[in-house]
């Protein structure tokens, strides 16, 4: 049993409501504070255990609550609504999230540090900008497609194309569609330019980073795919082994078993839809790559795409390589690759 009170934050953007729950679990107090009252509360309260949900904002709360030696739980928001009780509502909220985190079920969120936020900032603000851009290249493809002008997928075939067809005056578009177009280049350049800078920093990040460094030996991990996972991941300790990683990023087969008949079905995909989607990209191009290998890893991998296809592989070898990625995150240990003698 917890020894302290717990307080449960339901966190807003402006207004903030309190649960605070004896040891035994008991209702002792209900608040409702303003954003600029909340640590002044907090720094007057005994020490204590205070519980939010993992969402916009909590990371800095919970430095901050942090500071006064109070314990702080983040909890993901999703495991939490099976403790609210009756109709939802801002006290609710935060009675529930008061009593999962006495219940002591649910594994807490860690709480990240200025320069983690920083790190998933850059990235986040990195796929924005990648995401823009492909964006842009689609509408403008689109709309030459309408004029008559047939343009093949591809960021570098647009930008060599497009100048051309500005400059054509055989084609039919008018001038207005050309100064149309031509305010969209300018926008594409604009972007490659700024893209190319995040992708400048992020090879310089990782050449800075030692764990960066030993993930990309890992085949089909490069300087992008060992960021994000290393931002995902942290230093790994929240997760015992590996295969604790692998099912909070998604890949362990879903279950719909009941009165002892186990059916596993595909794989959950929870967790980070990007994350995950980097590591099976990187999965794949290593299942490209394994043809003519002998080492045991790509013995492996060709023998599962010979059994089973490309795709279950490419799945099946993402699952391993972010077992790997734990193992050297949480362990500081290299990734060595064994002979071929030593299947």
């Amino acid at each position: 049993m917890n020894k302290h009170r717990t307080i449960g934050i339901d966190l807003a953007k402006s207004s903030f409501y309190l649960v605070t729950l004896s040891p035994q679990g008991k209702c002792e107090g209900r608040t409702k504070l303003t954003r600029a009252k909340l640590l002044n509360f907090m720094a007057q309260q005994p020490v204590c255990t205070v519980a939010m949900e993992a969402c916009a904002s909590s990371h800095y709360w919970a430095r901050e609550i942090q500071n006064f030696d109070h314990r702080v739980q983040l909890l993901p928001a999703q495991h939490v609504k099976g403790y609210l009780h009756s109709q939802k509502n801002d006290y609710n909220d935060a009675q529930a999230i008061a009593e999962a985190s006495q219940h002591g079920a649910i594994r807490p969120v860690p709480i990240k540090s200025i320069e983690h936020q920083d790190e998933q900032t850059f990235l986040q603000m990195r796929r924005h900008l990648s995401a823009e851009r492909t964006r842009l290249i689609n509408d403008v493809r689109g709309l030459l497609t309408e004029y008559g002008l047939v343009l093949k997928q591809g960021n570098g075939v647009l930008r060599k194309a497009l100048p051309g067809i500005l400059e054509d005056m055989r084609n039919d578009l008018t001038e207005r569609m050309r100064t149309l177009l031509h305010r969209q280049y300018s926008r594409l350049v604009a972007v490659d330019e700024e893209l190319a800078w995040y992708n400048d920093q992020l090879k310089h990040d990782t050449r800075q980073d030692a764990v960066c460094q030993r993930l990309q030996k890992i085949p089909g991990f490069g300087p992008i795919v060992s960021k994000a996972v290393k931002s995902w991941m942290g230093d790994g300790k929240q997760f015992v082994r590996g295969r604790d990683a692998s099912a909070a990023l998604g890949w362990v087969p879903k279950q719909f078993s009941t009165g002892g008949r186990n059916v596993l079905l595909g794989i959950t995909k929870r967790g980070d839809p990007y994350v995950r989607g980097l590591v099976i990209h990187g999965a794949r191009a290593a299942v490209r790559c394994a043809a003519g290998k002998d080492d045991p890893l790509h013995q492996w991998i060709n023998r599962l795409v010979a059994t089973r296809g490309v795709n279950k592989a490419t799945v099946a070898l993402a699952n391993k390589l972010l077992r790997i990625a734990w193992l050297i995150i949480s362990r500081g240990e290299n990734y060595c690759v064994r002979p071929a003698n030593a299947a």
